[in-house]
């Protein structure tokens, strides 16, 4: 089972000075730990929510060639990465604390994303290096009645005129089976 989800990502970087202390801004704020390679062979710097348990963990290294990423364009590749926060009250002082005294392009301010999950709330905003997309997100573990509800409702009103005869699509019927392991 995989249940740990992604184990790491790693970026190639324009200028990697720069991203370092950019990165150490941002993930020092969020409370991540960091080391790096040591420059055996290849020159990267990493961050991780835990360490060293099991961890997934996000990697910076030198680009040799490419330029600064454009997310509103929709271009082929990777189009944001979303960390977790502790709460609502983490994604506002982010947004407030860091995000706003670095002057940031913030695409999106903290808010509620009623349809993504029950209690979704988050913001998003880019690299200044990079152009790399980010969203710092909070999902509860157990949501409220109303939270619950509103994200019903957001569905329900998302999937209208969609499906077979316009009904709209249920959650089920947007499960999508996956072909799964031959084994023999």
């Amino acid at each position: 089972m995989r249940w740990r989800g992604v184990n790491h990502v790693e970026f190639s970087v324009l200028d990697y000075e720069a991203s370092v202390a950019f990165y150490d801004r941002m993930f020092g704020w969020l409370g991540y730990r960091s080391f790096w390679s040591m420059d055996l062979g290849y020159r990267s710097t990493y961050y991780m929510a835990r360490f060293p348990m099991p961890h997934s963990y996000i990697g910076i290294q030198p680009a040799k060639s490419g330029g600064k990423l454009d997310h509103a364009a929709r271009a082929v590749g990777l189009h944001h990465v979303a960390l977790w926060a502790a709460n609502r009250r983490e994604v506002d002082a982010f947004h407030r604390e860091f995000l706003v005294p670095e002057g940031l392009t913030v695409t999106e301010s903290p808010a509620a994303y009623d349809l993504y999950a029950p209690g979704y709330y988050a913001t998003f905003f880019d690299d200044p290096i990079n152009g790399i997309h980010w969203e710092l997100a909070h999902i509860p573990r157990l949501p409220t009645l109303g939270q619950y509800r509103r994200f019903r409702q957001a569905w329900k009103a998302a999937s209208a005129g969609q499906g077979a005869g316009g009904e709209g699509v249920s959650m089920e019927q947007a499960l999508r089976p996956l072909p799964g392991r031959k084994r023999g």
